[in-house]
C-alpha cells in the first residue's frame, strides 16, 4: 500500500496518523542514514546513539511536518544539526576514524575461490577500500561531509545545500573539491 508513495506523501500520511507510512519511511532511509552516520563519527556506539536521537526527532515532529522540501533534505538536515550539537557537546573538531571490522578476515577465508576473489584480488580490493575510507576522512570536514550526503544520502547539490544551510555553488564546490581529492589520491595508488 505504501510502496507507491513519495517520501513526502508518506510523511504526511504518518503526521495525520498512518503508523504504516512511518515503518515504510524508516525501511527506505535506515541504511543510507545509519551509514552516513557511522562514517561521520566513526563510531558504531556512537553512530547508534544518533540515528536513534534522530528518528525521534522525525517521530517528535510528525505534528508539525509541512512539505517545504523533500524529505531526504529535511531528514539529513535534523542529521546534521544532531551531528553539529553532537561535536559540539564533545568539543569534537574533526571526525574519529574508523575501526577495522575484526570480523573482516573470518569473512574473507570462507568466501569461495572464484578466479576474480581469490585472496590476493581480495586482499587488493580490501587495501584499496581501506585507503578510500582513510582519503575520505582525510578530506576537511565539510567536504567529506558533502562528498557523504551525495553519496550515502543520494541528494542532489540543492538538497545538499538545503540541508547543511549553505548555498547550492558552495556545495557544488565542496563535492567537485572532495572528488578530485579522492580521485588524485586514487591515482596515486595504480
Amino acid at each position: 500500500m505504501h510502496e507507491g508513495m513519495s517520501d513526502e506523501a508518506l510523511m504526511l500520511a504518518y503526521r495525520d496518523g498512518d503508523a504504516g507510512a512511518f515503518e515504510a519511511l524508516y525501511r527506505r532511509w535506515r541504511s543510507r542514514l545509519y551509514r552516513y552516520l557511522l562514517r561521520q563519527c566513526g563510531n558504531a556506539a556512537e553512530a547508534d546513539e544518533l540515528f536513534q536521537d534522530i528518528w525521534l526527532k522525525v517521530v517528535n515532529a510528525r505534528r508539525g511536518y509541512e512539505v517545504a522540501a523533500k524529505f531526504s533534505t529535511w531528514l539529513f538536515r535534523i542529521a546534521h544539526n544532531r551531528l553539529i550539537d553532537h561535536y559540539r557537546a564533545r568539543g569534537r573538531a574533526e571526525i574519529a576514524s574508523f575501526d577495522d571490522d575484526p570480523d573482516d578476515a573470518d569473512a574473507v577465508a570462507a568466501l569461495p575461490a572464484r578466479p576474480h576473489e581469490q585472496p590476493e584480488a581480495l586482499l587488493e580490493r580490501k587495501a584499496l577500500a581501506e585507503e578510500l575510507v582513510r582519503r575520505i576522512e582525510a578530506l576537511p570536514a565539510a567536504q567529506r561531509e558533502t562528498f557523504l550526503l551525495s553519496e550515502e544520502g543520494e541528494l542532489t547539490l540543492e538538497e545538499i545545500a538545503a540541508a547543511t544551510g549553505v548555498n547550492r555553488e558552495t556545495a557544488k564546490s565542496r563535492l567537485r573539491y572532495a572528488l578530485n581529492k579522492l580521485r588524485a589520491g586514487l591515482k596515486e595508488l595504480r
